[in-house]
């Protein structure tokens, strides 16, 4: 087999096809893994992207899972490692953004690397140090209202210092603007200042890609999926058509959803606005013993075979730390997730083959519940989030497609048009 080009790891499930996604529109063949595999790679592809779920986990658990996801990516050959977390920098005070940064490092003997979330085509930038979402300050976003990590600082300096042993310092919009060249110089400046990693700012995709062959020689880079669309063509790959090639899809059609993000939120009143089926899971039902998950299938199986059906526990901040101040913030996200995970793997065995699933924790809980091992990344439906192609034994042997979505990510209109734009 020949070597893997990039070898990936990525804290959660949807910020995994997220990066895959940025990666096969550049040209790219991917696969992700769901988990460290346990056999070696039998895939022709260029880069492999191990979804692991250790965003919110403990940050020595974090940094376990990710060095033995290393280890396997550097097993296949791979020539380049990319730490992958979210495009809002969402991580626990502890950490696992720096801890796992720095692991890695130790792991790779590397003396420098970069960080940078900036996503533009999702509307995620940097400048001078400070992440934007949008026209607004990071922690003015709603992401300061996060359920589990939740961003009161938009400084990002300040935010991945606190969580690093290394100096963390700053590559601004000024050198990124010059090109690869001045990023180089700016680079060994930082160096010689005793500086191991550097948040860069960026803007515009141009930023991006002028970054890109300035980082091409770096054993790691760490950034959101955005730095994604400049990698490619360090190794020769142009975007194709064919990178993104899936097998036609066919059967019933659903969406599940455990995100509380505003975006969401948007999402959900959207598609029953326009006359969408759609159920909403009372967690508190849940916390009292009632099968929430039975009663939802029995609602969804006479609906679902006329047409898409969206069940959702989406709910305004307010509502959610009510319900988190009754049944604690872990328990309570743990309960609704695996309820929709039961749920998702009951309307595969209904038929469902074309399932969207809406939330980074809540995709991590489904994608383990139908037993996914891989999944073959395919066109995008929305920027960072693409249709994928996988294979499960709940369906009894047909493949399904599968869409794992952001919580922030997609338009008002994602979940509909998520089914009317796949083949």
């Amino acid at each position: 087999m020949p070597k893997l080009l990039l070898g990936c790891i990525a804290d959660d499930f949807t910020g995994a096809t997220d990066l895959a996604n940025n990666l096969v529109r550049a040209g790219m063949r991917v696969v992700q893994a769901i988990g460290v595999p346990t056999a070696p790679l039998d895939a022709q592809v260029d880069a492999v992207v191990v979804a692991l779920k250790s965003r919110t986990i403990a940050p020595a658990e974090a940094i376990a899972e990710s060095l033995d996801a290393l280890r396997w990516l550097q097993a296949q050959g791979a020539q380049q490692i990319y730490f992958k977390y979210c495009s809002t920098f969402d991580s626990t005070p502890q950490g696992n953004i720096g801890p796992v940064t720095e692991a890695l490092m130790e792991a790779l003997g590397c003396d420098f690397t970069i960080a940078t979330p900036a996503f533009p085509d999702n509307k995620r930038t940097v400048f001078k140090g400070y992440l934007f979402a949008g026209d607004v300050l990071l922690n003015e976003s709603g992401m300061q209202n996060h359920p589990l990590t939740p961003m009161t600082d938009p400084n990002l300096v300040r935010v991945l210092q606190a969580q690093c042993k290394r100096k963390v310092g700053l590559i601004d919009h000024a050198v990124v603007a010059r090109g690869a060249a001045a990023v180089t110089e700016r680079i060994e400046q930082l160096k010689g200042e005793g500086v191991s990693i550097a948040i860069v700012d960026a803007v515009s995709n141009d930023d991006l890609l002028r970054l890109g062959p300035a980082i091409a020689k770096m054993p790691l880079v760490t950034a959101g999926s955005g730095v994604a669309i400049g990698l490619p063509a360090n190794f020769g790959l142009a975007p194709s058509s064919q990178a993104s090639a899936l097998p036609p899809a066919g059967g019933l059609r659903a969406v599940v959803s455990g995100s509380c993000s505003l975006a969401t939120n948007r999402q959900v009143l959207d598609f029953i606005q326009r006359g969408g089926a759609a159920l909403a899971i009372d967690p508190l039902r849940i916390a009292a013993g009632v099968d929430v998950a039975a009663e939802t299938l029995a609602w969804a199986t006479p609906l679902v075979d006329k047409q898409p059906v969206l069940v959702y526990s989406t709910a305004e901040a307010g509502a959610v730390k009510s319900v988190q101040g009754r049944l604690g913030v872990e328990e309570a996200g743990a309960m609704v997730e695996r309820t929709i995970a039961a749920i998702a793997r009951g309307l595969v065995e209904r038929g469902v083959r074309q399932l969207v699933v809406a939330g980074g924790e809540t995709s991590g809980a489904c994608v383990q519940a139908l037993g996914i091992a891989q999944m073959q990344i395919g066109p995008q439906i929305d920027p960072g989030v693409p249709w994928c192609h996988a294979r499960t034994d709940v369906a009894q042997g047909t493949p399904v497609h599968i869409a794992l979505k952001s919580g922030n990510f997609g338009g008002d209109d994602f979940f509909t048009k998520a089914f009317t734009g796949l083949a």
